[in-house]
Order: C-alpha cells, then structure tokens, then sequence
C-alpha cells in the first residue's frame, strides 16, 4: 500500500521537530490538571456518601474523555486551516498543484496528518485513561469506542479546517472562519427545534391544540457535535439513550414519530456517526473541488500564455 505523500513528508518532520514534544506535554499537564482536579472532588463526596471511592472511579472516563474530545474539536481544526492556506502564504501552492497527486488526495493528506497527531496524543493518555478501567472496573470495551468517537470528531473538525481553509488565502482567516463555521454549525442544528418549542409553547397558551408533527424537527441534532457526545456518554455511564429521556421529559416523543423510534436503543448513534461521517465527506470533496477549480483557471492561463508564444 502507497503512502500519501504529503502524510509522509509532515509526520517525518514532526517527527524531528520539538513542537510535538511540547505538544503532547501540554496535553499531558491539562489532562494531569483535570485528573487531580476530579479526585478531590471524588474524594470530597465519597466522605458524604456511603459509596466505596473506587466505584467512583468510573467517572474519570467521561470527565477525561470529554476533556480530550473538547481539546481536538479546538486544535484539530487549526492544523487544518493552516494546511492549503498555508501553502498559499509560502507561495507553495501552485509548486504542489504541479506534483501527480489530485486535489483530493492533497486534502486527504492534510486531513490524515492533523489525524494521526491527534491520535498520537490521544494514545499517550492512555495510561491516565486506564485507571477508570482497572480501578473503576469499566469495560475495556468502553475505551475502543472512545477511539472511535476521537477519530471520528477529529475528521469532522479537520474536514471543517481543510474547506475554509482552501477558501481563504490568509491562515488567520481561515481559523477565525472555521471556528465561526463551528459555531454556526452547532446553532444552526439546534434552532429548528428551539423555534419549534416557542412556537407550540404560544399555540398551547393559546388554547391551541398541540401538533406533534413537529416534533420530528429534533432530527435536525443528529449532526450536533455536543449532543452526539453527550448521547455517547449517557449511553455508556447509564445505558440509556438522552435523547429518547429527553422526549419522554417534556412529553414531546409520539412513539410514531421518527426522532422517537430513532432514539431507542442504539440507533441515534448509529444514524448521526452515518451523518457524521457523509458530512465530513462532503466538507472534502469541496474542499477538493475548490482546490481544483483554482489550480485549473492556472492551469489554463498559462497554457494561452504558451499558446500566444
């Protein structure tokens, strides 16, 4: 099997630099920080409580998953946005539209890179990660799907990172877009149901009947990165799905709408990881398509230039 390039040539010199020294050292102090910070806090409510600390334990699982999930949604796209936007800066870009690699498999490559770097510092806390398994006594199971879910965030961050950054000549423009694009991704997913929920709260004071049909406006937070982990986390600290509690709380899940039958069991992780992942696809066809659409107009002025000589 043919290695990327590009994923060749950025991990050597990763490899040779400082910085992911630096790097996995800063993600170590934080998590280090966020460990101690979660047994005292253990500690303090075990002396409260009739529970053994060590069944405590288990909770480190999601507090330092979340904490390492929520440093590659806010990194992983910086080492995207910089990456085409970068070459453009270096004055590079038209040197690697040269090569025999297609502008998709130049964004590919930039996505595996931010990847793999990720997946290195998620690896290096490992250790830390393990003592909710052997002290908590939690499924090792637990810890491949935690994989899963990092490798999955990080595609999805760094196909946000790799499109504004083909859309901008400038990295500082591209990182302020990304985070921007974050943002607007996550309201965006949300709004539909809220303006939905004031909607029917005005019908129901107005002695209007309630319209459960809309209802299936909830199906719009399939692609909402915050519900998505959180639905993983309830699923695995207490079996059940958030989404289908959620409904069952405010009386708003019909068993015959599709938000309810989604939610039962596994199946809104199963949809929104399928959603997830055809996004990200899509985010880098874009990107790819934006990257070729630059390198063609080139491509042709230079050939009438050629031409006209």
């Amino acid at each position: 099997m043919r290695l990327n390039p590009i994923v060749k040539k950025d991990v050597r010199v990763q490899a040779r630099s400082m910085k992911i020294c630096w790097g996995v050292f800063a993600y170590e102090l934080i998590l280090a920080l966020v460990f101690f910070f979660a047994m005292m806090i253990i500690q303090q409510e075990s002396r409260y409580s009739t529970n053994n600390i060590y069944s405590s334990m288990v909770w480190l699982y999601p507090v330092l998953a979340v904490t390492q999930i929520v440093i590659l949604a806010v990194v992983v796209p910086v080492r995207t946005a910089s990456s085409i936007s970068g070459e453009k800066e270096r004055q590079t870009f038209d040197i690697m539209m040269t090569t025999g690699m297609t502008p998709f498999s130049v964004v590919l490559g930039k996505v595996t890179t931010a990847i793999v770097q990720s997946m290195f510092f998620v690896t290096a806390s490992m250790p830390i990660m393990a003592l909710s398994f052997i002290i908590g006594g939690m499924s090792w199971s637990y810890l491949f799907w935690f994989l899963g879910i990092a490798i999955l965030v990080s595609v999805f961050s760094a196909s946000i990172g790799i499109l504004c950054s083909s859309l901008c000549k400038k990295s500082i423009s591209a990182v302020i877009m990304t985070y921007g694009f974050y943002l607007i991704f996550c309201l965006a997913t949300l709004m539909p149901y809220l303006i939905y929920v004031i909607v029917e709260e005005s019908r129901y004071m107005g002695g209007q009947t309630y319209n459960g049909f809309g209802e299936n406006l909830f199906l719009f937070l399939m692609l909402n990165p915050i519900v998505y982990v959180a639905e993983f986390f309830a699923q695995i600290m207490a079996g059940e799905s958030m989404v289908k509690s959620f409904l069952d709380l405010t009386n708003t899940g019909h068993g015959m709408s599709l938000a309810y039958q989604a939610a039962k069991g596994y199946g809104w992780m199963i949809f929104s990881t399928i959603l997830f992942a055809a996004v990200s696809l899509l985010f880098l066809w874009l990107a790819a398509r934006h990257i070729n659409l630059l390198g063609g107009h080139k491509g042709k002025k230079v050939k009438g230039k050629k031409d006209s000589i």
